[in-house]
């Protein structure tokens, strides 16, 4: 091998590893979040290993190497102390548009969200859960400072503060680009089963 060689094929493995990503589990072994996925670089889950945070539970079949180690890279890992859930969710527009599911409350529509005041702020209206609904840019402008029986639209559902299981429970419906086999087990066993 040319130094040339073993220099590329030096520099470009621990490229190619940043693809091997950690489920991360709390204690009582559900994902921390399903939307965003809890998910940690390769490198976080054999630091937290080395440091007897987690257990690991599944692996990849590949391997990183050190002079004297050589180390699974973990493709599950469970942290050893219990993380509790938030009690309170933090009222932001990906949450908002988390809560209504990525959809206008209108016409149901998939794209080009914004978010709409159901009471107008120029009426007196705040914002607030309870008064901010995700809406696409047509029915948001149809709508204007209107409103909803002077605009003629009507809510698909009435907003509401989510509780944080709520959103963990939306978040199930939008599972990344790619899951990992190893990762299927843990992902959706304590769904609901359909009858």
């Amino acid at each position: 091998m040319t130094q040339t060689e073993f220099r590329n094929d030096f520099v470009r493995a621990p490229g190619a590893l940043k693809h091997f990503p950690a489920l991360v589990l709390n204690a009582d072994y559900r994902p921390l979040s399903y939307y965003p996925l809890s998910l940690w670089p390769w490198q976080e889950a054999i630091k937290a290993a080395w440091l007897d945070r987690v257990v690991i539970v599944s692996e990849y079949d590949e391997y990183v190497r050190s002079p004297s180690t050589e180390i699974r890279i973990p493709s599950v890992v469970v942290l050893k102390d219990y993380v509790s859930p938030q009690r309170q969710v933090a009222f932001t527009r990906f949450n908002l548009f988390l809560r209504d599911e990525f959809s206008c409350q209108y016409c149901g529509a998939k794209g080009d969200l914004t978010f709409d005041h159901v009471v107008p702020r120029a009426a007196g209206g705040v914002t607030s859960w309870e008064n901010v609904v995700a809406a696409c840019s047509a029915c948001n402008l149809r709508k204007g400072s209107k409103s909803l029986r002077q605009s003629g639209l009507s809510l698909r559902k009435p907003p509401r503060r989510p509780a944080p299981s709520q959103l963990h429970n939306v978040g199930r419906k939008f599972p990344p680009n790619h899951l990992h086999d190893s990762w299927l087990d843990y992902l959706y066993w304590d769904a609901e089963l359909e009858a």
